[in-house]
């Protein structure tokens, strides 16, 4: 079935080109099933390539398709080619399977709208790019997918470019990728230089051979990576487009923070982690914009009343931790966290487009209050998926988040520390959302009130799903009979290459000796007993968000008001997300502009312009010249002859 992979990027083309060349011939019906079936066949296919695979030793776990040469130019020669390995398969499987709800709930979803046909074509589209991001071989390969998901995002964004709100969201996601995308594009070029190749297999055994640690080329090439992952991944200071984003329909929403986009930067530095391994400093800066971002935006949603700018704010706060795990060099901690990341913040998102179809669009929760008894299947699966991203005991969040911390704490106290503050963070401003959306009295309109209603079973189906998923899902990431973790262990062969020290092996069988090595005793060992102890402490931390949480929101409502009156100027930084759009504005946009007019009024109108109109005013004035002698009397014309024939006589005879 390994050989089959090619088609799991292959159906949600299909689907793209059927509904967008023949979506206006189509019912609602029709294109809603060819836009699900086809991200659920690439499931499927997943599915039965995660198990071939699984047939294979740990060692061999790595497989390349090539379909075929796609450019031969000198030196450099790239190929269309998949790559099948634990990695690029708990990628495919999670985006595909997250996907495949997001695309059964937007049929609910986005039912009345106009766009419906044009939504499913784009949605199957992102989809298709996301998966050739993560199934491809080479860096070439990659970019086209990397490409492919921020023109998606900007189409997604701007769905409703009629109304000017989503048309500057989804331009200025474009832009601000853009800028992340030159790092992307500028490493990709060192890297053919100093390769010779962009295959990743090749690049990284020459990388894991030739080069030693703190190579000031591999540094170079690894700080141009990131540079593309903090545009993608929306990371300091790259970040303030994904906020922004929330202008599209609540499903792109879930699929841009979930499944798709934003987690091709975490994915991309998991991919490169020999090349990262290689140069500390750039661990290290990974680690610090990390975990800064993670509690730089998390402060940001603790005062925020947009529900989905809260949720916003949380990915990106979580994008800061998958970093911080990465950095510290955990990077299977930051692929499992990726993974539970994508089930409870999709829930989160669907669960937000439940409750805004009930309220007619609002999206303000201090207009909200008391749903729970209104939307209960809604509810409890906000709660779970809250109670996962809070990092509660035994929820999916709390194994994923505690691992990272874990690591950061055995590198650096200050890294755990900041991560432990966001961590606090984050079990706050989330259970404020339930308690000022759920719970409390009623602040909804009288109007809205009368038809308050849970939302269709194509809609909350889904998001029951995603809880169980939430519920269960980090199990498998807990170290079972003699301290085995099956997901690290499945990760081993890609997160572990720059464990060994043979020259004479592959890449995937360096990684694996190395793995058991590790888990066989000869690896550095840790006291059990901290672990348990820093564990605790994880969870009384998201137990303290919780308990404020709700002293401030249910036990004590007023106190917020107090808070906010008595530290205002803090509330207003805090309200006006630090000022950094404005900031930016004021050093680069607004600069920018100014630039652009001036050489628009020079360059344009007087240059390019100036030629063009200047070659056809000369036109004009020779016309003008020539039109006074065209007097119209023959006597002018004979007189003109006469001096014409005497002037060439004259010339012969003096010449």
């Amino acid at each position: 079935m390994l050989d089959y992979v090619w088609l799991v990027p292959l159906f949600p083309i299909i689907g793209a080109i059927i509904n967008g060349i023949f979506g206006t011939k189509l019912s609602k019906k029709t294109v809603g099933v060819v836009a699900c079936g086809v991200i659920g066949l690439s499931f499927l296919v997943s599915v039965l390539v995660f198990f071939s695979l699984l047939q294979l030793p740990p060692e061999s776990r790595s497989f390349e398709k090539i379909i075929y040469t796609w450019i031969t130019a000198g030196d450099l020669k790239t190929t269309v080619g998949f790559l099948v390995d634990p990695l690029s398969m708990i990628m495919m499987l999670t985006v595909s399977g997250v996907s495949f709800l997001i695309h059964i709930y937007s049929v609910g979803y986005m039912h009345d709208d106009e766009g419906y046909k044009r939504y499913f074509t784009y949605l199957n589209l992102f989809v298709f790019s996301m998966l050739v991001l993560v199934c491809a071989n080479n860096f070439l390969m990659m970019f086209v997918g990397w490409e492919g998901v921020g023109l998606c995002s900007y189409l997604l964004i701007g769905f409703w470019y009629q109304r000017k709100e989503p048309a500057d969201a989804g331009k200025k996601a474009f832009v601000v990728n853009r800028i992340g995308d030159y790092g992307f594009l500028l490493a990709m070029m060192l890297i053919f230089v100093t390769f010779g190749t962009l295959n990743f297999k090749e690049v990284f055994n020459v990388a894991h051979h030739n080069f030693q640690v703190g190579s000031l080329t591999i540094t170079a090439i690894t700080l141009l990576l990131f540079v593309g992952a903090t545009g993608k991944s929306a990371q300091i200071p790259l970040y303030t487009w994904l906020p922004d984003a929330m202008e599209g329909p609540t499903p792109v929403s879930a699929l841009i923070h979930a499944a798709t986009m934003v987690t091709a930067g975490v994915y991309m530095v998991v991919r490169c982690n020999v090349l990262f391994t290689l140069a500390p400093i750039s661990l290290t800066v990974v680690a610090i914009i990390g975990v800064v971002t993670a509690v730089f935006t998390a402060s940001i949603a603790l005062a925020a009343n947009d529900i989905k700018r809260v949720l916003a704010y949380s990915t990106i706060s979580q994008l800061g931790y998958m970093f911080l795990a990465c950095g510290v060099g955990a990077f299977s901690a930051g692929i499992f966290h990726l993974m539970t990341h994508a089930f409870f913040k999709a829930l989160l998102f669907l669960g937000a487009g439940s409750v805004m179809h009930a309220m007619a669009g609002e999206l303000d929760m201090r207009k909200m209050g008391a749903l729970k008894s209104h939307m209960p299947k809604t509810y409890w699966t906000f709660l779970i998926a809250t109670l996962a991203i809070a990092g509660i005991f035994p929820f999916a969040g709390f194994f994923s988040k505690d691992e990272i911390l874990w690591n950061a704490f055995q590198k650096n106290t200050v890294l755990w520390a900041l991560g432990a503050g966001a961590a606090l963070m984050t079990a706050f401003y989330m259970f404020r959302a339930v308690f000022m959306t759920f719970h409390g009295e009623s602040r909804v309109d009288e109007e809205v009130a009368k038809h308050l209603h849970e939302s269709p079973s194509i809609m909350t189906n889904p998001l029951v799903i995603l809880a169980i998923l939430s519920a269960i899902g980090g199990f498998v990431g807990i170290p079972i009979i003699k301290g085995a973790n099956i997901f690290h262990d499945f990760l081993a062969p890609v997160t572990g290459e720059h464990l060994a020290g043979s020259a004479k092996v592959t890449l995937t069988n360096l990684a694996y000796a190395s793995s058991t090595a590790a888990s066989s005793g000869e690896a550095v060992h840790h006291s059990v007993g901290l672990e348990v102890l820093m564990m605790i402490v994880s969870l009384a931390i998201a137990l303290g968000g919780l308990c404020l949480a709700y002293y401030m929101y249910i036990k004590n409502p007023s106190l917020p008001k107090r808070l906010a009156e008595k530290f205002k100027l803090l509330y207003q930084l805090i309200c006006n997300k630090y000022f950094v759009d404005e900031i930016y504005d004021f050093l680069f946009v607004n600069p920018i502009k100014r630039g652009s007019e001036i050489l628009w009024t020079f360059f344009d109108v007087r240059v390019v312009d100036g030629m063009v109109n200047g070659s056809g005013r000369f036109v004009e004035f020779g016309s003008s010249v020539l039109k006074r002698i065209q007097t119209g009397y023959v006597q002018n014309y004979a007189l003109s002859i006469l001096v014409g024939i005497g002037a060439i006589i004259g010339y012969f005879l003096f010449m």
